[in-house]
């Protein structure tokens, strides 16, 4: 590569799963950065947002910094409860910090409900907000195939693209 070669953008893929909670536990169910009433929530450390926590690892993984257990782990008391969007945003400082631009995040939710259509343009902004960057989401059912599709809990995919700003090209 010359010395003067721009650096080339970054790719990261991120995942995360969570379970529905229990029946006798029930919680309430945020996904994509928002509150979805009358709808069951998912277990886990914080409010278990699949969609940001897939964004965040995406977006370590893209600027080579980790994933979302090195960052707020369940050891990490003061992350308990947070919200997605919080570590979204969160996420987005350190990678920043890093000597990184977002450029863009993309999300895909694999789950029978909710359905992601009716407020899909409100979770793009609500992501979007929390990154800093443009977030697209989308939605898919996985025909009644594994945990998802015998709706036991929600996936999320995603996929994010860094810039290296201000870092040497070799």
């Amino acid at each position: 590569m010359s010395p003067l070669a721009p650096p080339l953008p970054r790719v990261g893929i991120g995942v995360d799963v969570h379970a529905l909670s229990p029946a006798d536990a029930p919680r309430e169910l945020w996904l994509a950065g928002l509150l979805w009433e009358g709808e069951r929530g998912l277990t886990g450390h914080s409010d278990a947002d699949v969609a940001c926590h897939a964004a965040c690892d995406a977006l370590f993984s893209a600027a080579g910094i980790g994933d979302l257990g090195a960052h707020f782990g369940t050891d990490r008391p003061e992350w308990d409860g947070a919200s997605g969007s919080l570590l979204l945003g969160e996420a987005a400082r350190r990678v920043r910090a890093a000597g990184f631009e977002i450029g863009n995040v993309s999300v895909q939710v694999l789950g029978n409900r909710p359905r992601l259509s009716a407020r899909r343009e409100e979770a793009d902004a609500a992501m979007s907000r929390a990154a800093g960057a443009a977030v697209a989401v989308s939605g898919s059912t996985t025909d009644h195939l594994g945990l998802t599709g015998r709706g036991e809990g929600i996936a999320a995919i995603a996929t994010a693209l860094v810039i290296p700003v201000g870092q040497d090209p070799a």
